[in-house]
This record gives C-alpha cells, sequence and structure tokens, in this order.
C-alpha cells in the first residue's frame, strides 16, 4: 500500500494484533450479503466503527463531545451521499436490500479507507435495486475512489472500470482495459465465459 508491504504470509505470525488492525484499516470491505448489525439503526451502522476507533485516542476523553460531533456529522454526510438521509432512524429489517446495502456501502467509507472492497454487491438484489446500487458505485468512480469490484455486471464493469481482471479458480486469466478483456478478449476461456454470458 502506497510502496509498503502491509501483509506478507511469510511472516504472518511476526506481526503484532496492533499492527494486523492499522493495516486492515487501509480497506473498506462491502459485503455480498450486506451484514448491518440488526440492533442498530442505519446511521448507528455508519458512526459505530468510528466511535470505536475514537476510544482509544489519548485526546478521546478531554474532547470528547467534539470527536463524537465530528463524526456524527460524517455519518450524517455519508447516508446524504447514498441517498438515504430520511433512512437514518431506521433498522436493517425496515430497508429494502438495495437501501441495506447502500448503508453497507456509507458505512465502508465511514473510515476514509485507501481501497473500497466489493464482494458481488448486487448478486442478493433484484434489477431495480441492482440499479440503486450501481449508481452509488458510478458516483464513487467519478469521484476517483480507488474500488475493487467482483462482479459478473459485464455492462457496469465495462462503463466504470478503468482495469478488468478475468480470474477462473483463483489464477489470473486475462487482465488490462475492459474494451480489451471484455470487448475483444485473447484467451479462449474469457471468450467462453463472456458468450454464456451474453447468452444468459
Amino acid at each position: 500500500m502506497n510502496g509498503e508491504v502491509i501483509f506478507d504470509a511469510a511472516k504472518k505470525g511476526a506481526m503484532s494484533g496492533a499492527e494486523m488492525r492499522r493495516n486492515r484499516l487501509h480497506f473498506g470491505l462491502v459485503f455480498q450479503s450486506f451484514n448491518l448489525f440488526p440492533q442498530y439503526t442505519a446511521f448507528q451502522n455508519v458512526v459505530l466503527a468510528s466511535e470505536l476507533l475514537a476510544k482509544e485516542r489519548p485526546d478521546y476523553k478531554a474532547n470528547k463531545k467534539a470527536i463524537l460531533e465530528e463524526i456524527h456529522a460524517n455519518g450524517k454526510a455519508l447516508l446524504a451521499s447514498v441517498g438515504l438521509s430520511a433512512k437514518a432512524e431506521n433498522y436493517p429489517h425496515q430497508l429494502s436490500g438495495g437501501q441495506q446495502q447502500r448503508v453497507a456501502i456509507a458505512r465502508a467509507l465511514a473510515l476514509n479507507p485507501d481501497i473500497l472492497c466489493f464482494d458481488e454487491p448486487t448478486s442478493a438484489l433484484d434489477p431495480e435495486l441492482t440499479g440503486e446500487v450501481l449508481n452509488v458505485i458510478r458516483s464513487l468512480a467519478a469521484r476517483n475512489t480507488t474500488m475493487i469490484i467482483v462482479t459478473h455486471e459485464m455492462q457496469f464493469a465495462r462503463q466504470v472500470a478503468d482495469n478488468v481482471m478475468f480470474m477462473d479458480s483463483g489464477v489470473v486469466i486475462e487482465y488490462g482495459k475492459p474494451a480489451d478483456v471484455i470487448d475483444n478478449p485473447k484467451q479462449e476461456r474469457t471468450r467462453r465465459f463472456l458468450e454464456n454470458y451474453t447468452n444468459n
């Protein structure tokens, strides 16, 4: 990350728990199945991690009110950015799948990660709700947010991605610009996948 090795499988045991937690903060993760905390409102889901991390700050006790005000203002702004200001006090079970996924995106953004990772963010959604989530991801791309997105939405990948990697059984088969990989694949395995995708 930024020229620094943040994880080396060969040295895993040598890394302290605090180091691992710090390195994980480089990444925000949006899960396939939302994984919101059901006992918390949309707003609470978004600010929870920031509130917990703030307690580790040496100035937390002396500046608790100002720190929490800043966190809460950021949480409200993030919910607004995904179009959910009106749903801030709703619990996950009161939200549609698309709304839950947008809360999950706001939650992932709350800690200002360097890279936002999406694990098939639309696979659990119907086409209309898929559009809601893809629009939010498009807006993030327009703001030059660095994202890694696992997806089968080829049309979306063509429109939004700077680079596309096609993988099969954990092996990189093809990598390049969307126009090259999706429109003019060089590998037979990629061509077969795209033919099956187009025919379905």
